[in-house]
């Protein structure tokens, strides 16, 4: 995957890549499966080798500081933090990137942000995409001292800040109205010329500030039939903005299975041999995504990374 990734309106010839939020590091009961609550570190590295060897653009991790009672029951208190996770998995793998989907970067300060990522992509050899996101969970912000009301707000300007702390300038320069610095050295610096930063969420203001802001979107849960317009919205706040940057425009898929299961997967369980999977998948090259993030049903880590495997020997050379 390239710094910035294709461009909004996706080229024809260009396949579509296909990356993965790993299991076991958030477990919300929304998408975990069973195997996952007994899971841990050898788990997660088997999983981030098979992406990247079975050709994954990248492995992502999520970001929740805290998870109060009310929440628990559904979201679990299972949150792996994303820097130490995806520096464990740096180690491991070679060519995947390392994506955040999404830090909440509004829980920091962009210089604690900054440090840790920067970091990481240094680390890392320049594997970092930072996807970043609003948050939702209003006991994390107070727990932390941080502003949940105005959030939206704080991201907006947190984009800003991390811009520059994330450039090739050992004493990044931010002055806004939340956060201003200078004179402050931070290295290492990243590996990468550009860190990619790509924005999550998918209600009109996060789809604006991706489209003003980003260098990708990442949506949240959009149902198939809305992601026309939700990307026909960005390519035209896009260009009213004059932004001519490229977008890499994302879309998470329907639980996947490569081959006939021989399991109760649930309804909306996308199965069969990689020729159907491939042409309902292209589809979404179709309406002008350029990445899918994909996730597998599975009965156990290994046979996820069974399924990782045969899409990637079997689905991906027919994405393009």
């Amino acid at each position: 995957m390239s710094g910035d990734g294709p461009g909004a309106h996706g080229a024809a010839d260009r396949p579509l890549r296909y990356g993965i939020q790993l299991p076991v590091q958030s477990q919300s009961t929304l998408y975990a499966e069973g195997w996952e609550a007994g899971a841990g570190p050898a788990e997660l590295a088997e999983i981030a080798r098979a992406a990247d060897r079975s050709g994954f653009a990248y492995v992502a991790c999520c970001d929740h500081v805290a998870v109060p009672r009310r929440l628990a029951d559904a979201m679990s208190t299972v949150w792996y933090d994303p820097v130490a996770t995806l520096a464990f998995l740096a180690g491991v793998t070679e060519r995947v990137r390392l994506l955040s989907h999404v830090a909440v970067v509004g829980l920091r300060h962009p210089l604690i942000t900054a440090k840790q990522y920067a970091t990481l992509d240094h680390l890392s050899g320049g594997r970092l995409i930072l996807g970043v996101g609003a948050g939702h969970v209003r006991e994390e912000f107070d727990a932390v001292g941080a502003d949940f009301r105005h959030r939206g707000a704080v991201l907006d300007e947190s984009i800003d800040a991390l811009r520059a702390a994330l450039g090739q300038d050992e004493f990044p320069e931010h002055h806004g109205k939340l956060y201003d610095f200078s004179g402050l050295g931070q290295r290492p610096r990243p590996a990468q010329a550009r860190v990619p930063l790509w924005v999550g969420g998918s209600s009109p203001a996060a789809v604006r500030r991706a489209a003003l802001k980003a260098d990708g979107w990442l949506p949240q849960g959009d149902p198939w039939e809305r992601l026309p317009g939700q990307i026909a919205t960005l390519r035209r706040l896009r260009e009213e903005a004059g932004v001519r940057d490229p977008l890499t425009v994302g879309a998470i898929t329907e639980p996947l299975y490569v081959g006939e299961p021989g399991w109760a997967t649930g309804r909306r369980t996308l199965s069969g041999p990689p020729e159907a999977l491939a042409e309902s998948l292209r589809a979404y090259r179709a309406m002008g995504v350029d990445q899918i993030q994909v996730r597998f049903r599975s009965r156990g880590s290994g046979e996820l990374v069974d399924q990782m495997a045969a899409f990637g020997a079997g689905v991906a050379p027919l994405l393009g």
